[in-house]
Parts: C-alpha cells; structure tokens; sequence
C-alpha cells in the first residue's frame, strides 16, 4: 500500500519563522509519483510457459485491451528483448499513448519493461513481471512511474488506483487465458509481411 503524506497549508497572516520555514518547504514538496504498485496472483502453469506469454507483445491486446487501445506492434518479432508495442490508454492527466520496450528478457523468472508516455513521452515508467516456481506459478507485477518534472510529478496525483485496478484486471484475464488454454489472437506488425524474415 502507498502512503500518501499529507501537505498542510497555513493562513498567509500567519507568519512566524517556523511556518515561514514550512511554507517555503510547501512551495517546493512535490507529491510522490505512482507506485510502485504491485500485484500477485498464482496461475496453474508451468513458469516458462507464463513467461514466453508475457514476452509476447502480439497476444497482449487479448488481456489488456479493457485499457489500451489502437494497439500497435512497433518491431519485428514482436517477443523477448527489444519487442516494443504502442497503444493508447488515456490514463488521467494527460498520459494519452504509452510506448513499452522489453528491455530484459531473464527467462523464466524475470522481465523488465521501460515504458513512456504522456506529452512527447517525456513521463518514463517501468513494470517488472517476477515468476516463482512452486505448486503453481506466482507471478508479482510492479509498476512505477519516474516524473522528471515538477509539472509532471504534480500531474501524477491520484493516478496509482486508476493504474492499480486495470493492471488487477489485466492480472486476472491473464491468468484465466492461460489456464483455460483458449487460443488468443495475434496483432500483425505493420508492413510485416513486406519485410524479409530470417
């Protein structure tokens, strides 16, 4: 759970060395960013075959397009290291499309995610998925953002609930996918089939 430090503010009469010295440090306290966030659920799968799903990026509209939208496969293959996708999530306070590169791939038990968004992507974010073997696989996503502004960080107030119950419900139709074993559709890269494969 993230806690969120209460600002007080104090009348402009009331003026004395000490709340002089609170005021000034109000001026510049800038809100935590979101997250880190994180989830777990345990899914009845073996761990590589929940690890090759999550690295993926052409199954991923089929469990988290309840947020994303206009989903595009940014590189070719669209699995494992330097698979990247863009879509649009229209998150609060300006975060309209979001781009995620995986950045590491340590199968089967960890992938790193560097994302952007918001105005000229300059709002950076990361999500960790973490796999741990047992009777059935848990799975422990983490989420953050990493404003590099005032602007920015204030923009990020309120925004780790909207974040939080749409990474939940994207945990959870995962987790159902595989477990059902349904087949999910796949997102072509743009202009793919003009490009030569290995």
């Amino acid at each position: 759970m993230r806690l969120i430090r209460k600002v007080h503010t104090f009348p402009p009469n009331l003026v004395t060395p000490r709340t002089q010295g609170a005021r000034r440090d109000q001026a510049t306290r800038i809100a935590l960013p979101v997250g880190p966030i994180s989830l777990t659920t345990s899914i009845d799968a073996p761990r590589e075959q929940i690890f090759d799903f999550i690295c993926d990026l052409a199954v991923r509209p089929g469990w988290i397009d309840h947020f994303a939208r206009d989903y595009r496969l940014e590189r070719i293959p669209p699995r494992g290291e330097g698979a990247a996708a863009r879509f649009r999530v229209d998150a609060p306070a300006g975060v309209r499309y979001m781009e995620s590169v995986i950045a590491e791939a340590e199968r089967p038990h960890r992938i790193v995610e560097h994302a952007r968004g918001g105005r000229l992507d300059r709002l950076p974010m990361r999500i960790v998925w973490e796999l741990r073997e047992g009777p059935t696989t848990t799975l422990t996503l983490t989420f953050w953002t990493m404003p590099s502004g005032p602007i920015d960080r204030i923009k990020e107030i309120g925004r780790s609930r909207w974040w939080r119950r749409r990474w939940a419900k994207a945990l959870r139709r995962m987790r159902d996918l595989i477990e059902s074993g349904a087949e999910t559709p796949r997102t072509a890269v743009a202009g793919g089939d003009r490009l030569p494969t290995a």
